[in-house]
């Protein structure tokens, strides 16, 4: 077996001595990351990575899973994100721990500035963004899950926006949520705290797809392949303008989409894909915003 090989296969048994040598050493292990990244043939994964306390968005875990999304965003490499999360618990929303009286006014303050920034950030990405949910989301791991492009989940998931149980109205996720629920349907959320299962989110419209768990991988890796075949460019405008328009009246929204679908008209994509389809080739993407000569 090559050098390389067995490296792999020792990789597992030196990590593990070496946390049990720093154990009977005294000396604390490393931290896990809070939020894994991986990367391959366009694809980004991002795994909340704190199953122990629930994948809670605490002010760390925000500003992990900020820079993991913010990583040369502008590569041609990366096409699509993926947020998943580790354990039962997709996520708890805010580490409630960091809410106390014992912090101050301005640190709840930050919590909730930077929560906001992620949110509106996934939706400001030139990539779609994607939840592979499988377990519970609540409060503001509810408005993760509604702040993203899609959303795929298993069956056994659930959502919920139970800050009302707890004396503290969960005002910012309803803003995610009212932009994704029927009003009515979000309102009787955030007033019970009841959760939503997989089905009737599916049916509200709170996530794309549901499929059992062990198709999970599956079905969200065949949708994020599909957006890899298309150009990045073209995406990114078409990202755009759909969350521009959407806080648009209707003659407004058509006036701007009608320049935008113009303008897609002079990109170098815009010009190959429709020069492909009329070879009957399949069309090489150079991902970029430059314009066709």
């Amino acid at each position: 077996m090559a050098a390389a090989g067995l490296w792999r296969l020792r990789r597992p048994l030196v990590a593990a001595f070496s946390k049990a040598a720093a154990a009977e050493s005294g000396r604390p292990s490393p931290p896990e990351k809070l939020t894994v990244r991986r990367q391959a043939e366009g694809v980004r994964n991002i795994l909340l990575n704190n199953p122990s306390k629930r994948n809670a968005l605490s002010l760390a875990m925000l500003q992990s899973l900020r820079e993991d999304l913010l990583h040369d965003v502008k590569s041609k490499e990366l096409r699509v994100i993926i947020i998943s999360a580790e354990g039962p618990v997709f996520c708890s929303g805010h580490d409630l721990k960091e809410l106390s009286s014992e912090d101050d006014v301005k640190h709840h303050s930050q919590v909730f500035e930077i929560c906001a920034e992620v949110m509106t950030l996934i939706q400001k990405l030139p990539v779609p963004v994607i939840a592979k949910v499988n377990g519970l989301a609540t409060a503001a791991g509810c408005q993760l899950v509604a702040s993203c492009d899609i959303a795929v989940a298993s069956e056994k998931s659930q959502f919920a926006t139970p800050g009302v149980n707890i004396g503290l109205f969960c005002s910012t996720p309803a803003v995610a949520l009212g932009r994704s629920l029927p009003r009515k349907v979000a309102l009787e959320m955030l007033f019970t705290g009841e959760p939503l299962s997989a089905r009737e989110a599916l049916m509200h419209g709170l996530v794309s797809k549901v499929v059992p768990e062990d198709k999970l991988e599956e079905e969200t890796m065949k949708i994020s392949q599909k957006i890899c075949e298309s150009s990045k460019s073209v995406l990114a405008l078409g990202k755009a303008t759909f969350y521009r328009q959407m806080t648009q009246d209707l003659d407004t929204a058509y006036k701007m989409t009608t320049q935008v679908m113009t303008d897609n008209l002079t990109l170098r994509d815009g010009q190959e894909g429709i020069e492909a389809f009329i070879q009957k080739r399949k069309p090489v993407w150079s991902h970029s915003q430059d314009k066709k000569k």
